[in-house]
């Protein structure tokens, strides 16, 4: 308990949390973290992103406007209304940069240009002037850790010993191919007698060591052999890269979604990794990234960053990928108590854990961690992104798969957070995963199939329309398939349906605008009343106005809830306010009903 009053309460009364505490007394609960509330420094406001809905738009799947079969710039232009009218307050853009397209834009051959595919700088400016219109934000990822080996810097580096840059990447001689004790990926990699300095393994697949014969020694890749890594120990690389950040942040982006950030350093001994037992999906020993991941140095450049930055006007962000242990590690990354780091690292414990399930025994604890650890920051909660797949299908069970989908929603909208969503997840798109390894696209699912399928399943392109090629794209080839589903599940269809997922996402997102418990009011996880609610009260900052109770029956029994008291107050008949219910949830004067699945949001009046 000493651990989570530390982590701060910032604008929350005493009287707010005795307030809690009737309302977990009445309902039979216990109050599972102490009451958080945002906080901003005195004389201004929180900042636009603390409350922010992030949407992030992977734009070779979003909008096709030329016909080539491929989305671009113009086609997120096209559908700004769409996503103005969902209440997004920034969209992240994936990379857009000149690109071999290895890694479909995260192996980056110029950090100052527009890759061609998706158009031009000038359609870029469009963009940002027509979302600014709307109120949108834009967000571009920077992927600082690595280039494309085919950047004029690595060429150059690869190029001689002696060139300018031939420190701007991470070169090693190797060992000799007659040392003992060498691991697989080392004796798999021989090159003129040598073998890499050590049993690293790239992320995507064999050895992280690939050999130049010009230089005659390797250079370290931890993602594809086309994406070598900076050497973050050069000042020079730091400069050149802060000043792509500038570049971008003198044109108007409101941030920067940083791609592996935690990998931009690696041990200078460069020891071997520890194996952790089995083997990865391309058939080497797992091992525990401890000398190439979230190293103390990156937290130095990550401060520095962050001055950079917030010299600029208007809030400026920076997003960070951060998958890490717990959320302890992820505290690190705001830079504690002192805020000085990230404003927004990535909580991906909540939606990519790896015993995550649809239970509140999952989720209650880590967002009850989120809410008393991070030293009030606000927590970044994401459940879907490019990588993984969607979590229809993660959480899902096959037959209430759409009324778990509006849970999901509701954890990730209804909570004291920033929000980050992606294309497709308010319409409930589903993972298209390949049968056939002729179709995969991502490398990733071609080295590694059968066991590794790759990531073009949550990648497919955008469902629009329930015509020809799901409104994305005139082309009758696109660059994946469409998902035959898009006949069903799209987003003209959807629209014109008051009850379906998109129009829940879109009360969520609209009742984090209106209702001031959800706008900037703290978040206290209640547990008890059954092993399948996840509930939990929001209470404005300062105690001015109502508190909200959110409950989700996570089970397939039909329940009640009874919440005899709010604030102390008994409830007279009609004195809860339902503000959106799913699967027919009802309220009564001091009574809940949760049929199986069901999410219901209330107001006490």
């Amino acid at each position: 308990m000493a651990d989570a009053q530390a982590g701060g309460d910032e604008g929350e009364t005493m009287s707010n949390r005795m307030g809690h505490g009737r309302i977990a007394a009445a309902m039979g609960m216990v109050l599972l973290s102490t009451p958080v509330a945002a906080s901003a420094p005195a004389g201004r406001s929180a900042p636009w992103w603390s409350r922010a809905v992030v949407y992030e738009v992977y734009p070779r799947s979003y909008g096709d406007s030329n016909g080539d079969g491929i989305g671009d710039l113009p086609g997120i232009t096209r559908h700004l209304d769409y996503v103005q009218q969902l209440g997004v307050d920034a969209i992240w853009i994936a990379p857009m940069y000149p690109s071999p397209q290895v890694d479909f834009g995260y192996d980056i051959s110029d950090y100052t240009a527009i890759d061609p595919q998706y158009g031009t700088m000038a359609d870029f400016v469009t963009l940002q002037k027509q979302a600014s219109r709307r109120g949108i934000r834009i967000v571009v990822d920077m992927v600082l850790n690595h280039t494309s080996d085919q950047h004029g810097w690595f060429l150059e580096s690869a190029s001689s010993r002696t060139n300018p840059k031939a420190d701007w990447y991470v070169w090693n001689d190797g060992l000799p191919a007659s040392t003992p004790h060498l691991s697989i990926a080392q004796t798999s990699n021989a090159h003129d007698g040598r073998v890499p300095p050590n049993n690293w393994t790239s992320l995507f697949g064999g050895s992280a060591w690939q050999w130049v014969p010009a230089r005659k020694q390797f250079y370290y890749h931890k993602f594809y052999v086309q994406q070598p890594d900076l050497n973050w120990r050069n000042p020079e690389v730091e400069q050149a890269m802060f000043g792509v950040l500038r570049f971008w942040l003198d044109r108007g982006v409101a941030g920067f979604r940083l791609d592996a950030i935690p990998t931009l350093f690696e041990d200078p001994s460069l020891r071997d990794e520890p194996e952790s037992g089995g083997t990865d999906p391309f058939g080497l020993p797992n091992l525990d990234h401890v000398h190439t991941d979230n190293l103390p140095e990156v937290h130095d450049v990550i401060r520095r960053m962050r001055k950079l930055v917030d010299a600029y006007p208007g809030d400026r962000v920076l997003i960070g990928e951060t998958y890490l242990p717990d959320t302890a590690s992820l505290d690190r990354w705001y830079g504690g108590a002192a805020h000085d780091e990230l404003h927004m690292p990535m909580d991906m414990l909540v939606g990519f854990g790896a015993d995550a399930k649809y239970n509140p025994a999952y989720f209650a604890p880590l967002l009850a961690a989120a809410q008393t650890q991070l030293h009030g920051a606000p927590p970044l909660l994401v459940f879907d992104n490019h990588d993984q797949h969607r979590s229809i299908d993660r959480f899902g069970d096959g037959v209430h798969d759409d009324l778990i989908a509006r849970g999901i929603a509701t954890i990730l909208l209804a909570s004291r957070d920033a929000a980050l969503t992606y294309y497709g997840a308010p319409i409930g798109m589903r993972t298209a995963t390949p049968t056939r390894k002729q179709d995969v696209r991502d490398p990733v699912g071609i080295a590694g199939w059968p066991r590794e399928k790759g990531r073009d399943g949550e990648r497919t392109p955008m469902q629009w329309t329930p015509g020809a090629q799901a409104g994305f794209s005139s082309n009758p080839v696109t660059w994946l398939p469409v998902n035959p589903d898009h006949v069903a599940i799209n987003v003209e269809s959807e629209k014109r349906d008051a009850g379906s997922l998109l129009a829940w996402y879109r009360r969520l997102i609209a009742l984090r605008r209106t209702e001031p418990a959800f706008r900037d009011g703290s978040m206290t996880i209640l547990t008890g009343a059954d092993p399948d609610i996840l509930t939990w009260v929001r209470t404005p900052s300062g105690g001015s106005g109502p508190s909200l109770l959110v409950a989700i029956n996570m089970g397939g029994r039909r329940l009640e809830l009874t919440p005899a008291r709010l604030g102390g107050a008994h409830l007279p008949t009609n004195a809860v306010e339902t503000l959106a219910a799913s699967a027919g949830a009802t309220s009564s004067a001091d009574t809940v009903v949760l049929p199986p699945y069901a999410t219901w949001i209330g107001r006490a009046r």
